[in-house]
């Protein structure tokens, strides 16, 4: 958080409803010229909050219109293998980020190309570049195996989704702190709504806390800061007392739920901790 100050300035959050990632692009740099980010275009089913994270996955499996994780195949076995080998090669710096498994594609990464393109072609400077990524428990909770079960009740295949969203994550910093400019990763984590309920009855606090420091940590190895956000209610504790930078809740439909944890909130305030106040509303358009 060192240099970093918030000065209440507006961002956004990543998806747009439009189709053309450069208008998309000239809007954000209008609307939020101080801190712009990238445009995630879900019009587009190669840019769905799963589906944009998922290549390079290992037992990556497209069937129908479909994607999931077929750890059966006679192959899974050395995509595991050559997937963490990976791994420790960028996390160590012995291979650069660029260029490997854990960044965007051309089809996956026209929405990052374009901003990075547009950020290159500015005549002024700007307080910081976001990016975002989508949460681990959300991805882990969303994405399925063969037998249709999340992945993130498997140790082994949580693993490797945790650290495939941490090192996308520190690649798209990466990209912004070697243009000069202090990397914002949001972590979109919707699916910490759900937490406490049914759905989740075996995902522990513990469980969520590891899987977003995991990713923050990478983030912040590469000198960003990293925020997260949930679109409804959640266990705000929970993600007040990780790691996170910044707390981004929706402020106009749930800020009842959110002081029910005032000393939580002075901890994570005091600790140099940065809300961002949702105030848009979404619930009736």
């Amino acid at each position: 958080m060192e240099h970093f100050k918030a000065d209440s300035l507006p961002v956004l959050i990543g998806s747009l409803p439009m189709d053309s990632h450069k208008e998309a692009t000239e809007l954000i740099m209008e609307s939020t010229p101080e801190i712009p980010l990238w445009a995630q275009l879900p019009k587009y089913p190669e840019e769905g909050m799963m589906e944009q994270f998922l290549t390079g996955m290992p037992g990556l499996v497209n069937h129908e219109g479909g994607s999931f994780i077929d750890t059966t195949t006679e192959d899974f076995d050395d995509e595991m293998l050559s997937f963490f080998e990976e791994y420790l090669a960028v996390s160590s710096e012995a291979q650069p980020l660029e260029g490997s498994r854990f960044g965007f594609t051309p089809e996956t990464g026209k929405g990052f190309e374009e901003f990075l393109r547009q950020v290159d072609a500015a005549e002024k400077s700007f307080k910081a570049l976001k990016g975002q990524v989508t949460g681990p428990v959300t991805f882990g909770t969303s994405v399925k195996d063969q037998n249709d079960k999340a992945i993130f009740y498997d140790d082994q295949l949580r693993d490797a989704a945790v650290k495939k969203i941490a090192m996308n994550a520190a690649w798209q910093a990466e990209a912004f702190s070697g243009r000069g400019y202090k990397p914002v990763i949001f972590i979109d984590e919707p699916g910490l709504a759900g937490f406490g309920t049914s759905a989740f009855i075996t995902i522990t606090k513990e469980d969520v806390q590891l899987a977003v420091n995991e990713v923050v940590e990478a983030v912040h190895s590469k000198g960003g800061i990293a925020g997260v956000h949930v679109c409804a209610n959640t266990e705000w504790d929970l993600l007040l007392s990780s790691e996170i930078d910044i707390i981004s809740f929706d402020a106009y439909a749930y800020f009842d739920n959110f002081i029910l944890f005032p000393d939580v909130i002075k901890e994570f305030l005091g600790r140099g901790g940065i809300l961002a106040w949702g105030i848009v509303p979404t619930q009736n358009p």
